[in-house]
């Protein structure tokens, strides 16, 4: 299974390559030609991880390595139990274990996991951005925080054995792309923003100047399908048509090359997606979109990733289904692998 080692901005752990051996009840991960961690598997219920060596210069990663690999190998798997002797300082703190009734036991779990910024987020967390209300057009909501430029999400896909990654949009580069998918009469029928390079210029322009729009550029292993505009709900359009909180992020969605559609496709780009903007502010509780209510196919791939619909509505262009994702639900029943 391989890690991407390209941008020397992003946080470790992000590596070459990190390889499994298992043997009977034993599973060694080696990392980069190295080995990084032994542990004896249990199966008892709960899977119990007992830990028999350790690479002593790198001992969060090779735990954090671990969970990861038995996560992702085994869908169904919600918890793992780890037999440690020494307390993990730093695994506990960071959140990647929790304490255990009983002594030298540790719990993972994977609704806990999956909410660990890194090594996912392209950028290293610095906190929470601080909380001030700031009024634009009437709505009062939290001033945002600048947005953030190039790679800002990057995972490994299991199922598709692709890597999924998200970046932000250069006018510059992407114009000439998100032009052609505008254009595209498929595309057309649904967003009605076709037009020339510099109508899609300004339209680029305009969302970058505004500061509760971010939009993103999807890729398969670096090749670009699909462009998303993830927004603040509060002060966007939608928020009078339901009870949005302070920090709801809203999606559009457009996939652009043909041969990466598909539900199998739509399951891991949009898990990414939501996945990106649940780390990107802990303090986001839900996800929200609108799609055209006539947008079956959609509106049901959604249903698939455990959105509701909460109900139809009209804006001044679109009959649309407001489909909502709670940050609990998503990660109780998360199908990241």
């Amino acid at each position: 299974m391989s890690f991407d080692p390209a941008s020397q901005t992003l946080s470790s752990p992000r590596w070459r390559s990190l390889d499994a051996v298992e043997n009977g009840c034993h599973l060694s991960l080696v990392l980069e030609g190295k080995p990084l961690i032994r542990v004896r598997l249990v199966q008892s219920g709960s899977l119990d991880v007992h830990l028999e060596d350790i690479a002593r210069d790198r001992p969060h990663e090779a735990l954090w390595a671990a969970c990861y690999w038995l996560f992702s190998r085994d869908p169904a798997c919600q918890q793992l139990i780890w037999h440690l002797d020494s307390l993990p300082v730093e695994a506990l703190r960071s959140g990647l274990l929790l304490t255990h009734m009983q002594a030298g036991v540790y719990r993972c779990e994977r609704t806990q996991f999956w909410q660990l910024p890194q090594p996912w987020l392209g950028q290293a967390m610095g906190g929470v951005y601080p909380q001030q209300m700031h009024i634009t057009d009437g709505k009062r909501h939290p001033r945002r925080a600048p947005k953030p430029r190039g790679e800002v999400y990057r995972r490994f896909d299991v199922r598709l054995g692709a890597w999924v990654s998200l970046r932000t949009l250069e006018i510059d580069s992407d114009l000439e792309r998100f032009n052609r998918w505008q254009n595209n009469p498929r595309v057309l029928n649904f967003w009605q923003e076709g037009g020339s390079l510099e109508q899609h210029r300004e339209y680029l322009n305009k969302l970058q100047a505004d500061p509760h729009s971010l939009t993103l550029i999807g890729s398969f292993d670096d090749q670009p399908f699909a462009y998303f505009e993830a927004y603040w709900a509060k002060e966007d359009r939608i928020a009078p048509f339901y009870p949005a909180d302070d920090y709801d992020r809203g999606i559009h969605m457009l996939v652009g090359e043909e041969q990466h559609r598909g539900p199998h496709k739509v399951a891991s780009w949009l898990s990414a997606l939501v996945h990106y903007l649940f780390l990107d502010d802990p303090r986001t509780q839900r996800v929200v979109a609108e799609p055209r209510a006539d947008n079956s196919k959609m509106i049901g791939y959604m249903h698939d990733q455990c959105f509701h619909c909460e109900k139809e509505f009209d804006f001044p262009h679109k009959r649309a289904a407001l489909m909502i994702l709670g940050r609990e639900r998503f990660f109780e029943r998360c199908r990241l692998a």
